[in-house]
């Protein structure tokens, strides 16, 4: 891979010198390198020269092999949308938190630019969530590579979501809300609200009620191919449907949400010696004393 492009956020305080670093080494090996508008911008009022071979791009240039992801989880869904449904590889380096789509830091720089440029990465195909509504606004990327979520609009009060699993009733949830998660997603909100964590390139979703009214409701997975479809009532008139944290807000006791698993998947390029058991162990301190 030569044509590579970069996306990051603008949250890199402490990481000047290992970027500087990194840059070089991507003039070094000869890379063909555009750099996202915005993250280009950043870099260069804290004074990183992307002159030479690096361009800026509004958008991903049509050549594209690969794109590197610069941040936390919240950049990689944000490289992911930069790329749409093009299926080219992304590949994280982690400066955020956690981290499980990142598995680079940029002290490896020279591992993972090795990886890149001699495809010695594992492309992962992970599902994204595709969602119809109505209530969608003009240009709002209907797609989640983590979670769709119906939230309780402004107010305390509980939001109940009908749920229709491929045309039959399933539950009314009287909620805070409810997470429709990928494999992906598993690990991020859906872990948060009591889900059950899902191998990354299984086939299925997951249905996770938000601090429900009845300790019965458990959260549900159902198959890869499920439509599931969502309608709200509440106390307001809106409640809020959140896509890997982009939301919009739709009418309670109208506006329907439909879901299903996208014709497109993420390309995740990962470190050659990853596996999601070891990412388990040294993300979430598994069998740690």
């Amino acid at each position: 891979m030569r044509n590579i492009a970069i996306y990051g956020n603008r949250y890199q305080d402490g990481y000047f010198g290992l970027l500087r670093e990194f840059f070089a080494a991507l003039e070094k090996r000869d890379f063909r390198v555009s750099v996202a508008e915005d993250f280009a911008c950043y870099l260069s009022e804290n004074g990183i020269d992307l002159s030479g071979s690096m361009n800026t791009a509004a958008c991903l240039p049509e050549d594209t092999e690969c794109v590197i992801s610069i941040g936390g989880d919240g950049t990689f869904l944000g490289a992911a949308e930069w790329v749409g449904d093009r299926e080219i590889p992304i590949l994280g380096i982690n400066t955020g938190h956690l981290g499980f789509l990142a598995s680079y830091s940029l002290e490896e720089t020279e591992e993972l630019v090795d990886v890149v440029a001699c495809d010695k990465g594992v492309i992962e195909k992970r599902a994204l969530l595709e969602i119809r509504c109505e209530a969608m606004p003009e240009g709002f990327w209907p797609y989640a590579l983590n979670e769709v979520a119906v939230l309780r609009g402004e107010t305390a009060s509980t939001v109940t979501v009908h749920a229709e699993v491929d045309g039959y009733f399933l539950a009314d949830y009287m909620a805070d809300g409810l997470v429709v998660a990928t494999p992906t997603g598993s690990t991020a909100y859906n872990l948060s609200a009591g889900g059950p964590i899902l191998m990354p390139t299984l086939e299925c979703s997951v249905i996770s009620p938000i601090a429900p009214h009845s300790l019965t409701m458990r959260p549900l997975v159902v198959g890869g191919d499920s439509e599931i479809r969502l309608t709200t009532s509440s106390r307001v008139e809106y409640s809020r449907v959140s896509l890997d944290g982009r939301y919009f807000m739709m009418a309670c006791g109208r506006d329907e949400l439909r879901i299903r698993k996208a014709g497109f998947s993420v390309k995740v390029l990962r470190r050659p010696d990853a596996s999601f058991s070891r990412l388990l162990r040294n993300k979430l301190l598994w069998g740690r004393r």
